[in-house]
């Protein structure tokens, strides 16, 4: 896997409701701050950037309105999150964690344009808790 790019389109669903999370930040709409115009922002790749730039980290790549943006997720926070909860961060949750931040680094003005934002592992932490939050009356529902 390490390199390699996924699309997501192969997610099992999930007995347990998780497969609600892998709809909600892979193609949305943000208002940018600071044009005030909604942006169309759509999922495009996953790639471990251990092989691709010798980082400890995972690169997510999104269009908005078609420029290529990247969030960066540090792979210590999938350690972290483990130690804390017993669960794993999968694929399709770490597309949702960087899709949230990414809404909300538009929406609040956070980076102004930039190309790629790289969150810290209390960030990763904190967007990964409000995805499971957000998604939690679908799995319950």
């Amino acid at each position: 896997m390490f390199g390699a790019i996924f699309d997501g389109s192969a997610l099992p669903q999930s007995s347990f409701g998780w497969y609600s999370l892998t709809v909600m930040y892979r193609d949305f709409k943000a208002s940018d701050r600071w044009t005030k115009k909604q942006v169309h922002c759509i999922y495009q790749a996953l790639i471990v950037a251990v092989a691709t730039r010798h980082a400890d980290a995972v690169d997510i790549k999104f269009l908005v309105d078609g420029r290529p943006v990247w969030v960066v997720l540090p792979l210590i926070a999938w350690d972290e999150y483990k130690k804390r909860t017993g669960k794993r961060i999968t694929d399709g949750l770490a597309i949702q964690i960087a899709g949230r931040f990414l809404k909300y680094a538009l929406e609040s003005g956070e980076g102004g344009g930039r190309e790629m934002y790289s969150l810290t592992v209390d960030q990763t932490l904190q967007h990964l808790d409000a995805v499971v939050n957000e998604a939690e009356p679908a799995v319950t529902g």
